[in-house]
């Protein structure tokens, strides 16, 4: 779908398996663009001596834990943006989608005055050795100069799909998961750069993404006529109806988090093999949720229209879509579980501690689809208020379990453990009608 719709509310697409796919399915190609980077990255970086693909696994955990807080630059920006296109304001979508925009920059630039000097110090709170640390703090540090970038696509990727166009994020995601990968292994392999290479390598390809965005956004807005100078109280006001949502992607980092610390104080092997195992459930993650994105974009534009009966039916639509793609991948992992530690090119050690997890890893791939549907939906409608408050209920049910775990299959059932609490408390409110709140 172009970038200058025009459609009423009453005029736009259905809410059927055909829509729902529509939107999905480029989404999907998207979103595993991500994790690709980050595939891509373990695979490169594992051909360097240890404690590399280690240190690697606790910069981007600390990077994606700063980076997830701003997820809501996405988010809240698809269910503002889709929301307006369902009442049939396009100029006034287009608006919120530019002040998503100036925030990221805002924010991207705030990060890096932050962060950088505080390197080494989070890094240190992984508990990592002496060599892991010191390779982690470079690669975190050349990671955060990307940040303004990084939240510039994530600010432009949310306004095209609250346009309901996915096929444009996926175009650039693919070119930039190429350029990644050409990047990495150019200076990785063969500049002999290291685990600096890498970084410089991501930071290259998400700059790049970021200005295609900002190509789309400014001829969007120019075709709408909305001026693109920044302003205050729309900025103020996309920051602060992001707040429940940074609770709650707070929460979540909270989880990813504590089990990389976890597992890195249980050894090298541990935290390689869970690292590993990291990056397989975030691709498959990011795969469930490209039906949690169109969940987003169909959610706002129903509920902007006034159609809830749409929504429900959408909503169901998605759940089952969801729980199948769950048994599916599940079933891929106990497939391929064998032959991923040679992937990696994991030793034995790593190798041997990775496919015990990975059984944990396919068990709970149904309840992912479950949960990532039903938070798509969730925000899409604008419920971001509940979803703070059931983060914080779940993050409290998976300390505990965490805590106590000895092995890093117990950690890992732990996660399990907090997934079921999420595919709960987001049932529950997908079955009330509480958030089905309708207009623009």
């Amino acid at each position: 779908m172009p970038l200058s719709t025009d459609a009423g509310p009453q005029s736009g697409p259905g809410t059927g398996n055909r829509e729902i796919l529509r939107l999905a399915v480029p989404a999907f190609g998207a979103l595993v663009a991500e994790p690709l980077f980050l595939l891509t990255d373990s695979v490169i970086v594992g051909r360097l001596p240890d404690p590399a693909l280690g240190a690697l696994g606790v910069a981007s955990a600390a990077l994606s834990a700063i980076v997830g807080l701003c997820v809501f630059l996405a988010y809240g920006t698809t269910a503002a943006v889709a929301r307006q296109i369902g009442a049939g304001d396009p100029r006034r979508a287009m608006r919120q989608g530019i002040d998503g925009m100036w925030l990221a920059a805002a924010v991207g630039v705030a990060v890096i005055a932050v962060c950088w000097p505080l390197a080494p110090g989070i890094v240190d709170l992984f508990g990592a050795s002496e060599r892991l640390a010191e390779l982690a703090t470079t690669y975190l540090r050349i990671s955060l100069l990307g940040t303004p970038a990084l939240l510039l696509v994530l600010a432009g990727t949310g306004v095209l799909r609250g346009l309901q166009d996915t096929v444009t994020p996926l175009a650039v995601s693919v070119t930039s998961f190429l350029l990644n990968g050409v990047l990495n292994a150019w200076f990785v392999l063969g500049l002999g750069w290291g685990i600096a290479g890498s970084a410089w390598g991501t930071v290259i390809a998400q700059a790049l993404g970021a200005a295609v965005y900002l190509v789309m956004v400014v001829r969007g807005a120019r075709r709408h006529g909305t001026s693109l100078r920044p302003d205050l109280p729309g900025i103020r006001a996309a920051g602060t109806a992001g707040l429940a949502l940074v609770i709650r992607t707070a929460c979540l980092q909270i989880v990813l988090l504590t089990a990389t610390a976890l597992a890195t104080r249980m050894g090298d092997a541990q935290i390689s093999a869970h690292t590993i195992a990291t990056r397989i459930w975030t691709f498959l993650a990011f795969a469930l949720d490209a039906i949690a994105i169109a969940g987003q974009a169909i959610t706002g534009r129903t509920l902007g229209a006034g159609n809830t009966a749409a929504t429900r039916s959408a909503t169901r639509r998605m759940v089952v879509w969801g729980v199948a793609c769950g048994v599916v991948f599940g079933l891929a992992v106990l497939a391929l579980r064998p032959m991923l530690p040679g992937v990696f090119d994991a030793p034995a050690a790593v190798s041997e501690r990775l496919e015990a997890v990975l059984w944990l890893v396919a068990l709970f791939q149904p309840v992912a689809g479950v949960v990532f549907v039903l938070d798509g939906v969730l925000i899409g409608a604008g419920d971001q208020r509940y979803l703070a408050w059931a983060g914080l209920i779940t993050t409290i049910a998976y300390l505990p379990f965490a805590v106590i775990a000895g092995s890093l299959v117990a950690l890992w059932a732990a996660f399990g453990v907090w997934m079921l609490a999420r595919m709960i408390t987001l049932s529950l409110r997908a079955y009330g009608t509480a958030w089905l709140v309708t207009g623009a």
